[in-house]
This record gives structure tokens, sequence and C-alpha cells, in this order.
């Protein structure tokens, strides 16, 4: 069942509002009716996930850990000077190693440094929240054997405990901030009891529909249930019990989100456009170079709640994995979100965000071509820090432009949008997405700023297939076709048979520009670190052509390569400063470091969630069922794709079913 609490933080000083949800909810599986702990969770642990006290983290992790099979101990405390506790970490028993013992006889070692924990720590809200975890062990592990440990001595079948709750008239009734979770195991949305949200209810605080719009809705969330047995999505109710927002992800998204989940995109630009659908797209990049949804959202507000809530809706449905960059525009309440929610994450905002902006921030100013001109060249072609900064501060001095107060915001936040100033962060292109253009790049076709919600949804599954097709389109494209090369390079040659024909296309900009460089000198050696300047004849405004310095560092002996352009980690390619330099040492083929399977062609993605056995209780009817489903799944994903496909899988069922029904108990 994909369904988990997502508690959102109030953000400023407002004081928090609190809602009270009774009755069949997915939190059934938490509390009972008389506000009690249940013995079992149904899911495990993840980033973003809140508890009244210390102590009901410790329960829920030792719950996990005895159906899973492990013991649990505390691994740290942490303290303030006032004794009060706010910060913890619990840890697999087997974490860590025994102190050495001078003993005669020193007992054997039973751990093996497992890595398996969470961390947590307490909130501005007195509430507990888990900021880190980490599920895999490395030692086996068997539910069965969980009964053993010390830290579920006290946790037998079917035990409960009582909450912490503030007062008796509270002992029926979970406290949660305004979060309701439905997912393919529900019917319906849950009802919420009105309560406070400042000291009167704001309209303007749930989504609005025009007719038909809330059965399109409706339709839609039930269809996606009967079709993707994997489909997650949450609803959150205002204080009337409306519907304010709404998240939710495919199977298929969920998927191709673990191959190209490095670098995700946040689309908001239906929103600050005000379109009539308020969509919030989460976009990756695939081994096409094209965009590859991983979930969707609906949002009432503008606002850095209703962000935290949708980004913790969607860390939830990706088992608390959160990428590695995250780029987004510049919105206030958007970055608060980001930050609040992926902490360790690198934040860029969109390049073409603040660009587009330029005109609209700047137009008015008499000077303002001459302004335009020295922010595009601090911008685009400064190739180290203080050349942006020179170029920018000449610019604001000579057009007196030191109290503008967008310039010094872009300014102060110029390490997470300048190329300069994030090259060393790998991007896969994405930077490069026109935040105007992003909505065009997934949703072109089936999304305008007037078109209704009800209208969206109903092409919705339609503008998906278009995308899928043309991913499989360009599979079969670079696995079958002889792909005409511009050179007789090595290096070209080599990515030819490993890379997709679009990022090809891309790399062979790179060869030919190498015949651009028109020298490659040694500057200085340290050891094997060999320092080179590659110049090249770099193109600028007016059609002419200016010579440029490139600073590239080799490492002979660890093969080595990294060019202050900063290619590699934007674009995920070598760049022809760096191709010049292993051309002059005579590598004639790329490092397979620099070899991403990210863009590889021969790698077998497979969009069909893989499900472990491990945890797997075979006695269990409901995990048998559960497994024995999500494994057929995969056969029926296989066995569409061809004839002998469809063929081989039929006869395997049939064999199996033939075996089956031989067998003399089938009840057990």
């Amino acid at each position: 069942m994909d369904g988990v609490s997502l508690n959102t933080d109030p953000v400023g000083d407002e004081e928090a509002d609190y809602f009270e949800i009774e009755g069949d909810s997915v939190l059934a599986d938490y509390v009972d009716q008389t506000g009690m702990f249940q013995g079992e969770n149904p899911l495990p642990p993840a980033v973003g996930m809140e508890f009244e006290s210390y102590e009901d983290v410790y329960y829920f992790y030792s719950c996990y850990a005895k159906e899973q099979g492990f013991g649990v101990r505390v691994s740290n405390t942490w303290y303030r000077k006032s004794k009060e506790r706010y910060r913890g970490k619990l840890s697999c028993s087997s974490a860590g190693f025994k102190k050495k013992s001078e003993a005669n006889r020193p007992r054997p070692e039973t751990r093996t440094g497992c890595p398996a924990m969470i961390k947590f720590r307490l909130m501005d809200t007195r509430r507990w929240r888990i900021i880190e975890v980490e599920l895999d062990h490395n030692h086996l592990i068997n539910p069965t054997s969980g009964k053993f440990y010390k830290s579920h001595k006290n946790l037998g079948v079917g035990t409960k405990r009582l909450l912490q709750l503030d007062s008796a008239e509270e002992v029926q009734k979970v406290r949660l901030f305004r979060t309701v979770v439905v997912d393919a195991d529900h019917n319906g949305f849950l009802d919420v009891d009105e309560g406070e949200f400042g000291n009167s209810v704001d309209d303007s605080n749930q989504l609005k529909f025009n007719e038909g719009d809330a059965v399109a809705v409706e339709d839609f969330l039930c269809q996606a249930q009967l079709t993707d047995s994997n489909f997650f999505y949450v609803v959150d109710l205002n204080e009337k019990g409306s519907l304010m927002n709404l998240f939710w992800v495919s199977s298929r998204s969920k998927a191709a989100y673990n191959y190209f989940g490095d670098v995700v995109y946040i689309d908001t630009s239906c929103l600050a456009n005000k379109y009539e659908v308020p969509l919030v797209s989460i976009i990756g990049i695939n081994h096409h170079g094209q965009s590859v949804l991983f979930g969707c959202g609906l949002l009432a507000m503008e606002a850095a709640e209703s962000y935290i809530w949708l980004f913790r809706a969607w860390l939830t449905s990706i088992l608390g994995r959160p990428p590695q960059v995250i780029i987004a525009d510049q919105c206030v309440a958007l970055q608060i979100a980001l930050a609040d929610v992926f902490p360790r994450a690198s934040h860029c905002i969109s390049l073409s965000d603040i660009m587009r902006k330029v005109p609209q921030k700047l137009g008015s100013l008499l000077e303002y071509e001459e302004i335009e001109t020295a922010i595009c060249k601090a911008v685009y072609h400064s190739s180290k820090p203080e050349q942006f900064e020179a170029v920018w501060e000449g610019m604001v001095q000579q057009h007196m432009l030191g109290d503008h107060k967008w310039l010094q915001a872009i300014y102060e936040d110029r390490r997470r949008w300048v190329p300069v100033f994030v090259k060393d962060v790998f991007l896969a292109g994405v930077l490069s997405i026109q935040s105007s253009d992003t909505v065009s790049c997934f949703f072109q076709e089936y999304l305008g700023v007037h078109t209704s919600l009800r209208e969206f949804l109903a092409k919705y599954d339609r503008a998906l297939q278009s995308r899928y097709q043309l991913e499989a389109l360009a599979d079969a494209d670079s696995k079958s076709s002889s792909f005409m090369l511009r050179s007789r390079c090595y290096f070209e040659l080599q990515i030819s048979k490993l890379y997709t024909n679009e990022i090809l296309k891309k790399f062979e900009r790179e060869v030919e520009g190498m015949y651009s460089c028109f020298s490659t000198r040694k500057l200085n050696a340290e050891g094997s670190l060999v320092t080179y300047i590659v110049k090249e004849h770099v193109e600028m405004e007016g059609n002419r052509r200016d010579a440029r310095d490139f600073e590239v560092l080799y490492n002979e002996s660890e093969m080595e390569v990294q060019c202050n352009c900063g290619l590699f980690n934007s674009k995920g390619y070598l760049c022809r400063h760096t191709l010049s330099v292993l051309n002059q040492n005579g590598i004639e083929e790329i490092p397979p470091q620099y070899i991403l399977p990210r863009w590889r062609k021969d790698v077998k993605r497979s969009y069909v969630l893989d499900y472990s056995c491990r945890g797997i209780d075979i006695n269990s009817q409901i995990h048998r069922y559960d497994n024995l489903y999500r494994s057929i799944v995969q056969v029926i994903e296989e066995g569409r794709k061809s004839k002998e496909r469809y063929d081989i899988a039929i006869q395997g069922i049939n064999d199996i079913l033939s075996k089956l029904r031989l067998g003399t108990n089938p009840s057990s």
C-alpha cells in the first residue's frame, strides 16, 4: 500500500493549523479508535515522517525492525544544556563493532558494521521528524527471527501502546497537520473535521473547479488505480474538507526515477503564469535528452506550505531517496520549500528563468540595451568567477544600479544560477531547459492557459503515451540504425557504439570543435598532474571570433581530465578542450569514468518496478499474494512486447498452473 502520513510544518511565525481525522483512514494501521499505536507498520521509515515523541519514533522503528527481522539499538542521543533531547539515531543491532577486549576468552564478534539506521530530530513544532534513512543491511535478515532480539521483547503480536496525547478529549483523535492520504487501496477522499486557520476561513485555499472538474478528478484517479496497481496519490484537504492540493505519480514514473533521478527540474510555470490548471510537474531528462515525468501536483496556492506538502508527498512515493540536484525558478516560496524538504540536495535556480525576467525587470531603464549586453557578457562569457565579478561590478557602477533590488537579489544568488559558479555541479543538460517552454516540453499539445482541468485530465494519458512512444522510437533508432559519422575520429567511433543517437549528435559538436582549438600547450607539471592551456576561437556577438584560453588538468596515472569550461558536469560528455588534451597524449579512447550509464543505449531499462523478495514472509498469505501479483505484472509487461515473448509467457503460465493443480494441499 503506497501511503504515509505527511506532515507539513507552518512557515513563518504563525501558529500551526491542526486538524483531527476520525474514522477509517490510512492511519488505521497505526492508530485504532482508542488512540492506541499498533504493533505493525505498513511502510518502512522515510524522510519526512513525524511523530509526537522520541518514544514514538523508537517504537515505530522497532515495529518495522521486528517485521523485517533485525534488532534495534540506540546509537546516539543528543541533549541540550537543559538536558532536553533534540536529536537521535537508531541503528540495526549489527551496527558498528565491539570494542577489543583484553580478556583471556573474549566473546566472538557478532556485529557487521551494518549501515541500516534512521536519524531524527526535534522540530520547532515540538514534533520529531526523520531526517535521514538507510534501509539496506550488509547481512542477511529474516522476519521469523525478529522476535528473538532484545529490542522486541515487549512487542508481541497485537501489542499496543498509548500515544502521548495532549488531553483526555484527544484520546480518540489523531492530531495531524492538514494531510490526508489516499492510494490504490482506498476508494475515496477522507473527511476532515473543520479546524482553525487564523481567525477566518479563506476560500482561496482550495482548488477552483469548473463544471465537471471534480468528477473528472475522481474518474482520473479511479481509472489510474484500475490500470496501474502501484499508482500513488495523496490528497490534501482544507479545514472545510475541500480539496486543496493533490499529488500523483505512476509506477512507470517511479521506475524511471531510478534511472534518471540524479537531476530534477521543478516546473511551476502553470502557477506562475496563472493557468486554469495549477499544475506542478517534476521532470527529469532521459537517455535521449527527452523530458521524463516523475510526478504531478495541483496546488491551490503558490505558498511555501503547499510546496512543502507536495515535495513530501513525492519524497514518500520514491521511498525517501531525494535527487542529487534540483533546479527550479526563483520563487521565494518554492525555494523555502526545497530547502526544507531537500536540505542535502544541490539547489540551482533556472538560468533561463533569470534571463527571461531581465527585460521585465530592467526594460524601463534608459540604458537597457547596454545593461542587457553587459549582463549577457558576464553570464555567458565568464570562464572564471573573478571575470564575472569584474564585469558585473563594472555594469552596476557605470549605470548606477547599486540600489536596484532585483539585481541585488539575483547577484546574491549568483552561485546557484550563473554557469561559472555551478560548473562543478552535474546537471545532465537540464539547466538549459527554458523555464517558459517547460510546459511545451512535456504537455505542448495538451495544456494551454485556458485549458480546463477536465480537458487536461482527459488528454493526460494521451500525452504520456505520446512521450513513451517517442522514447521507444528513439530506442529503436539508436539500436538499429547505422549512424552516419561526421569524422573518422576514434572518440566519435567509440561513443557511436555506446550512446544514443541524440547524445551522439551533441558529442559530435565537440569533436568538430577540436578543429577550432588551434593550440594545446603544457603549462606546468606536478608529478603525474599536468596543466594544459588550450586556445580556441570562440564566436562572440556581431559574428566576430575571439581567442580564449581554457585550462585543462590531466592526470596520466589516474586517467582523469578536467576542463574549467565545465561542459562535462553541465552536459554529461567531455568537451573539445579535454578531447584535444587526450588526443595530444595519444589516448585513443575516452576513459571509462567519463562514459555515463544514463546516456548508454545498451543499458536494459525496465519501467516495471523491481520488487525484491527480501523481507517477504512466506508464511503470510497477504505477503504471498502481494509478491505473486507484482511478479506476474512483470511477466505481463515482458510478454506484451512481441508475439514470441507472448507465446513464452503464456506457455510458462500454463506450465505453472498445471504444476499447481497437481498440488495436494492448495490451502497451505
